[in-house]
């Protein structure tokens, strides 16, 4: 039966779809001693030879492995920096295998190993709409600043920066970050409000432009970095979790991981 060259060369484990389309189009594949360049194409693997570089394509066995992918492994076939990919844990076996999907270089998971080209294509092709369900527990915070009954958002420059911390300067000012985690798996998710309270010091103007044209933290709540030159700004700190000053309360975000139960201090792995 007639098929898109193309698909032919998927099932027989050659290339991904796409991949066996920049085969045709490179013109390394040959119907019957003809080469063929153009998409459209179709063959017959029962009655036609055709050939990848001069050789014959045959179709593999198929193969399936689901593969718990350990993290330090990049999800590609090859990587120009050189790191470990995941068809090296894999290597053993003698089939061209391909990953269907990605999984990040650090996550860890399973991960679907074939050289079903046709199956690959199905799953990952938008226009055959499968559901993917990903499971993941998903961090996210922001945070604002309250002096006088005022909030001071990000200031986006520096004259706003400028405005903020004259504002603040002598003043305490309360910072309020916003913590959640969601567990994509079950829908629920874990808010808390954490607050933390900063004394500054009295700041002359040119102390604050001095900071500002320094640090520039136009992209911080408040208009200064405590990780950085920011900390010489404050007379006091006032709060649980001092972390929660750069915008993500650690101490908070860990008591919220272990109710999913993940252990930070466990075993690795």
């Amino acid at each position: 039966m007639e098929e898109r060259l193309q698909k032919i060369l998927a099932k027989a484990g050659l290339a991904s779809r796409r991949s066996a389309e920049q085969l045709i189009r490179d013109g390394r594949i040959h119907i019957n001693g003809q080469r063929v360049q153009e998409m459209g194409h179709k063959a017959d693997p029962a009655c036609d030879l055709i050939t990848c570089d001069g050789k014959p394509i045959s179709f593999e066995q198929k193969i399936y492995i689901l593969l718990n992918k350990p993290a330090g492994y990049v999800t590609t076939l090859s990587d120009p920096q050189g790191r470990p990919v995941v068809t090296d844990l894999l290597s053993d076996i003698p089939l061209r295998l391909f990953p269907v999907g990605r999984l990040d270089l650090d996550t860890e998971g399973a991960l679907l190993m074939t050289n079903d080209g046709e199956l690959g294509n199905t799953i990952l092709h938008p226009r055959f709409e499968v559901k993917k369900t990903y499971e993941a527990l998903v961090i996210g915070s922001d945070q604002v600043a309250c002096v006088d009954g005022e909030i001071l958002g990000k200031p986006g420059g520096r004259e706003r920066a400028l405005a903020q911390l004259t504002q603040a300067a002598g003043k305490e000012v309360v910072f309020h970050t916003g913590l959640c985690l969601l567990n994509s798996a079950t829908g629920q998710a874990q808010v808390v409000r954490e607050p933390f309270r900063v004394h500054f010091r009295p700041l002359t103007q040119a102390q604050i432009a001095g900071y500002v044209d320094r640090e520039q933290p136009f992209n911080c709540a408040g208009s200064f970095k405590s990780e950085g030159l920011g900390i010489a700004l404050f007379e006091r700190l006032e709060g649980d979790d001092p972390n929660a000053l750069v915008g993500l309360p650690l101490i908070r975000l860990v008591a919220m991981l272990e109710a999913e139960g993940v252990d930070v201090l466990g075993t690795p792995g």
